[in-house]
């Protein structure tokens, strides 16, 4: 496997980013990886080598940027429950900043870039997050129809931005809840709205997890629901992606 640390230039600045992707000299379908709010880190980077694994050239963005390098605090080796309200109030702000615009403005950035790299296949990409990743996810999606094909997101806000941003989904969709992050009547009325949308979609909750539940450097961490989510996103990069790499 190989890694790497990059610069990607966008409209405020410079994003520092890790990439992971095979060893080989062949090309490889891109994927997106958006972090949650706690960012890049030991657990990302597993997660970025475990996919590239499978064949793919992974990109995962420091999305907070224009505040400074990853990583913005310090983070505990295991974020537990006893700091993990004291860091996320450390992160809101960052996160309030985080506006829809400047999410699309930096996934241009983002796909831009991905394509130009040299270990990279022509053809859609996917992308993928996690937590507030999720929707970053969403709206890169919904902003790049023709471009994304497959857009994943685990334990996330992904209907924040109402109906009319799923309207605009071109690509294969899974969305995998927390069973404390999503009710059965709210995935109800969810997928209501994604099949009057038109997509494609598997959503679910995954049963016996709670929000953060792909994280292992955090309590909230559900081995089988990790593994279910690597059961769904594996599969939906395969029927997306795999066809157009070189």
């Amino acid at each position: 496997m190989s890694t790497k640390t990059l610069q990607i230039p966008t409209a405020d600045g410079h994003a520092d980013a890790f990439a992971a992707f095979p060893d080989h000299a062949k090309r490889h379908p891109g994927v997106l990886m958006y972090a949650d709010a706690f960012g890049i880190r030991p657990v990302l980077r597993e997660m970025a080598c475990e996919l590239a694994g499978h064949g793919y050239y992974v990109l995962v963005p420091n999305f907070f940027y224009r505040h400074g390098p990853a990583p913005l605090i310090e983070l505990p080796e295991h974020i537990g429950e006893e700091v993990r309200s004291a860091v996320v109030a450390q992160l809101m702000p960052l996160i309030e900043a985080h506006t829809a615009e400047r999410v699309r403005s930096d996934a241009d950035a983002y796909l831009r870039f991905l394509a130009t790299q040299p270990e990279v296949g022509a053809g859609p990409v996917a992308v993928t997050g996690y937590c507030i990743g999720g929707l970053l996810a969403m709206r890169t999606a919904a902003a790049h129809p023709g471009q994304v094909a497959a857009v994943a997101g685990f334990h996330g806000p992904v209907g924040a931005d109402g109906p009319d941003s799923l309207h605009r989904l071109t690509a294969e969709v899974h969305l995998g809840h927390a069973e404390t992050d999503m009710t059965p009547e709210a995935l109800g009325e969810l997928n209501q709205v994604l099949d009057a949308a038109g997509v494609g979609y598997t959503s679910e909750i995954y049963p016996g997890t709670v929000h953060g539940f792909t994280m292992s450097d955090t309590d909230a961490f559900n081995p089988a629901g990790l593994q279910r989510h690597w059961d769904r996103l594996l599969p939906l990069l395969g029927r997306t992606l795999k066809r157009t790499a070189l």
